[in-house]
């Protein structure tokens, strides 16, 4: 078991669903025998919401200024958010928006700084956010610009699927031009690597969708399949990616050929998320592939019309939690086996030839 790390949880939309979910989650206490954690928002709202739920017993909290003050046995929240704040359950409101971001940008702060090992989101309102000039489509383009990675894939997680996908966060009529056979192995060369370094699976397969119905049937209900994802499959396999497809998506989930693969990568958000949430919207966890930090997130929602009515489930937040802590152990145990192998010297002796060759 790798040592005891520090969760960074951001609220998210304090409107919405976050505080209940990341309560309740919290209040199972072998999670501070697993970790740290750390909410980013305000002690205020979480005693608002925690006047709601009901079954829970007493939460040992830690009101801090900095991360760097963490009590390692309780539940540390980083005051980032004015005393006056407002609580509107159920409502995106400007105040809710301009929170988030702020929550948000703390945090990232903290992690770039190394006082938080792993980071935890919770759902914001996109449509608020932008309104208030956020500037991004989601969590995912966000971290991709403050950490300066070229490129990264959201991947869908539970303990049966893995999902990425090659275009996010883009209007479904956008997304035949935005797929490209670069973009295509681009996410495949992600999702390989951090199915080893993150996931610990050795020689991952991975399943590659189609976009058009049936695949296309042969060029008659579209040509990306045969002129753009089979190119890009066969040169992953060049490179030596285990990529098969493309394979039409309704067959492929409807016969549950998903557990014959490491991972499924679908062409556009709700090709993959859909058959996602439908078999895994319970404990499914969002996590974000070619970051340098490690970054999860519940699989839903702000679901407002649940907010203040202890209604929601913290089982996707309690999960993404585990996963973040299970991901930056793998992560760390590879980067040390590879640091060793690399620091591994042949003995410093005379090789001499025999028999008219060199034996290294």
């Amino acid at each position: 078991m790798g040592r005891k790390l520090t969760v960074g949880i951001t609220q998210g939309d304090g409107n919405g669903i976050s505080y209940e979910v990341i309560i309740k989650a919290l209040a199972d206490e072998r999670i501070l025998d697993l970790c740290t954690p750390v909410i980013y928002g305000s002690s205020k709202i979480f005693g608002f919401y925690k006047k709601h739920i009901h079954d829970i017993e007493q939460i040992n909290t830690n009101v801090i200024n900095s991360a760097k003050d963490v009590h390692q046995k309780r539940v540390n929240i980083v005051n980032c958010l004015p005393e006056n704040v407002f609580v509107e359950p159920g409502q995106p409101t400007p105040e809710s928006a301009k929170a988030a971001m702020t929550a948000l940008e703390r945090a990232v702060e903290d992690i770039k700084a190394g006082t938080i090992d792993v980071l935890v989101t919770a759902p914001f309102n996109k449509r608020a956010m932008a309104g208030e000039g956020f500037g991004y489509t989601g969590h995912t383009e966000y971290l991709e610009k403050k950490f300066g990675v070229d490129d990264v894939v959201m991947i869908m997680v539970c303990d049966r699927l893995k999902v990425g996908v090659v275009t996010g966060h883009v209007q479904l009529k956008d997304v035949p031009k935005s797929i490209t056979a670069e973009k295509i192995l681009g996410k495949l060369r992600l999702m390989k690597q951090s199915l080893i370094r993150d996931f610990g699976i050795d020689a991952p397969k991975i399943a590659v969708l189609g976009l058009n119905p049936h695949c296309g049937d042969g060029g008659l209900l579209g040509d990306e399949e045969q002129n753009i994802i089979l190119p890009a499959v066969q040169q992953a396999n060049e490179e030596g990616i285990m990529a098969f497809g493309p394979y039409s998506p309704d067959g492929f989930f409807g016969l549950a050929n998903y557990a014959k693969y490491d991972a499924v990568l679908a062409m556009y958000h709700d090709q993959g998320l859909t058959p996602f949430k439908a078999l895994a919207f319970e404990d499914g966890v969002n996590f974000t592939a070619g970051l340098p930090i490690v970054r999860t997130s519940p699989d839903h929602g702000t679901a407002y019309e649940m907010a203040g009515r202890d209604l929601a489930d913290p089982r996707s937040m309690k999960a993404a939690i585990y996963a973040a802590i299970d991901i930056c152990n793998h992560r760390a145990d590879y980067d040390d086996l590879v640091e060793n192998r690399m620091t591994i010297k042949a003995p410093d002796t005379e090789i001499k030839p025999r028999g008219g060759r060199i034996i290294e």
